[in-house]
Order: C-alpha cells, then sequence, then structure tokens
C-alpha cells in the first residue's frame, strides 16, 4: 500500500520529530495544524526551524492507522501527536509504550483504558478530552428547541469509531425518553455510506437528526451540511466546523484550543516532561454555533432565547 501523504523532513539531522496522526486530510484539518503549530511555538519550537513534523492523514479510513504508527516508529518519532481521535490514540498506544503520546480525544480516556487517571496518567500517553460524546444529549436538546414538534431523531455514528459511537448511542438512549423522542441509529464510515444512511433516514420519516462526533465525518461536513438542506433535515453537529460549511447548529467544545494545547504538551515533552507527570486536560469551554442561512433555507425560525444563547450567529 502506498505511504499516506505527509510531509518528509526527518532526514534533517539535529531536529526532535513529532509524529502527527490525523484522522481525515490535509485540506480538512488545516485551521487545526495552524493552532498545533501555535502551541509548539509558545512551547519554543517551530516546524522547519527547530523542529520536524512528519504528517499522516487516514482520510477517514481507520484501519490505517497501525501502518502510519509503525512508519513513524520506524523515522525515530521522538512524540505521537494523535489530534482529535481515539482510534489513533489507540493505534498508538498498542505500538509503543515508550515513545510519548499527545491525544485528544471526545470520550473519558480514563474510560477508554488510555490512562490510569487524569491527574497522573501513569504511562506513555497524555492530553485532552474534550467531551464530544458526552454532550450528544445537550444536541438532542437544542433539536427540540428549533423543532419543537419534533418526535423521531435519527443519530448518526461511525462504526470504525466504536469508542465515540457507543458513548453516543448510550447518551442519546438515555436522554431520549425524557424529551418525548424515538431514536433511530444509523452507521457510516464511507462517502457512500453517508448517501446511504440519508436515504434510510428518509425512507425511515425522521424528522431530524444528531451527527456523532467524529473526524470522518468532520472530513464530510460539507456532503452532510448539503443533504440536510437537500432533504430539509434539521440537524445538529459537535463542532463549529460544520455551521461553517452550511450546516444548521453545532454545540460542544473548541477543537481549536484542543490542538493548540496537544502543540504545547508536545513541546513540553520535547524539553524533558514526562507524560505520566502532565495531568489530562479537559476542555471547559463550549461554544453553541448557528447558522442562520441554513436555518432559512430548512423554513427553521430559530427561537430568540435559543439566539441570545449563541457564542456564534453565522449569517
Amino acid at each position: 500500500m502506498a505511504r499516506p501523504r505527509g510531509r518528509s523532513r526527518a532526514q534533517q539531522p539535529g531536529r526532535p520529530i513529532i509524529g502527527f496522526l490525523g484522522s481525515s486530510s490535509s485540506g480538512a484539518d488545516n485551521a487545526f495544524i495552524e493552532h498545533l503549530r501555535r502551541g509548539l511555538g509558545d512551547a519554543g519550537f517551530v516546524e522547519g526551524h527547530n523542529l520536524v513534523v512528519e504528517y499522516r492523514w487516514a482520510e477517514g479510513r481507520y484501519d490505517r492507522y497501525p501502518e502510519m504508527v509503525a512508519d513513524l516508529i520506524r523515522r525515530k518519532a521522538s512524540v505521537i501527536a494523535t489530534g482529535a481521535s481515539a482510534p489513533a490514540a489507540f493505534a498508538a498506544k498498542a505500538a509503543t509504550a515508550s515513545i510519548p503520546i499527545v491525544f485528544g480525544v471526545g470520550e473519558d480516556p480514563v474510560r477508554l483504558g488510555l490512562v490510569a487517571s487524569l491527574a497522573r496518567p501513569g504511562g506513555n500517553a497524555t492530553g485532552v478530552n474534550f467531551f464530544t460524546a458526552e454532550v450528544a444529549a445537550k444536541r438532542l436538546e437544542l433539536l427540540r428547541e428549533l423543532a419543537p414538534g419534533t418526535t423521531r431523531v435519527a443519530v448518526l455514528v461511525n462504526p470504525a469509531n466504536a469508542w465515540s459511537a457507543e458513548s453516543t448511542e448510550r447518551d442519546v438512549q438515555a436522554a431520549a425518553p425524557a424529551l418525548g423522542l424515538q431514536v433511530q441509529m444509523l452507521n457510516a464510515g464511507t462517502i457512500r455510506e453517508i448517501d446511504t444512511a440519508y436515504a434510510s433516514l428518509v425512507r425511515e420519516r425522521a424528522e431530524a437528526l444528531v451527527v456523532a462526533g467524529d473526524g470522518f465525518f468532520n472530513s464530510r461536513r460539507v456532503q452532510l451540511a448539503m443533504l440536510a438542506v437537500r432533504h430539509a433535515i434539521p440537524t445538529t453537529y459537535s463542532v463549529r466546523d460544520y455551521p461553517e460549511a452550511g450546516g444548521l447548529i453545532s454545540y460542544g467544545t473548541s477543537f481549536t484550543d484542543t490542538f493548540r494545547q496537544i502543540g504545547i504538551y508536545c513541546g513540553r515533552i520535547l524539553k524533558g516532561a514526562k507524560p505520566a507527570d502532565l495531568p489530562v486536560l479537559q476542555s471547559t469551554k463550549f461554544e453553541l454555533v448557528i447558522n442562520m442561512q441554513a436555518a432559512r433555507m430548512l423554513g427553521i425560525e430559530v427561537p430568540p432565547m435559543l439566539l441570545a444563547r449563541a457564542d456564534e450567529v453565522i449569517e
């Protein structure tokens, strides 16, 4: 299989190497990478000056991670950064017990088994927990505010990202009865499967959709936003990238801050800090973003109280 695309400057001597595992593609994650570089800069490292970054992009194919990690180990990466992806974090953790790992995950990293505790990770991994799955119930509530007559809601998950899919399903199923909602679970792990899932959603007459947090879905955010408008399905998402791409509404933590913190931790480790001693950071800022053009195209009148709570309204 051809080596995943990425920059390859490991041959330059005297510079530490960070191996970065991205869940989607370089184009889709450009903004996040800039914040990773800012975090590295905060720690005193500048890519191309006193640091080499080897990028590897899964492009939604999470089965590529083991090969990517093996390649980064062969290239003697000093730190492996896994971006916002539990599958990438697991692949790195399974491959090495000695190379430091800095992860970003949306689920509880203690429950996932990545660290012993948040305060004292205890192994070769630490990072950021950004609570993507845990706020799925909140996104259900937002849908009810936007479409109060809704009774049937579909939830789109990626089975290849089992940790996110299971957490999202668990939280949504627990929250749905109190909101008077029936839930239909849909799976998609490829572009074609996204189209198939929407066909099923329409066939089963779901009235709204929750898209689970997932790197592959994020890379297909334009496709997801267009399908939502085409089928007139009010949809809520995990991060602001979706309403910026034409989606209706998002609620979740800031990925840009997550990537900056990953960069800072990578820099601290390069300076001698041990992952075991760096506490897992938990995101504290949640942002609500609404795209008013998408609301108008869907025929939705956004309640003034909801608009007042929004951190950003995209016109």
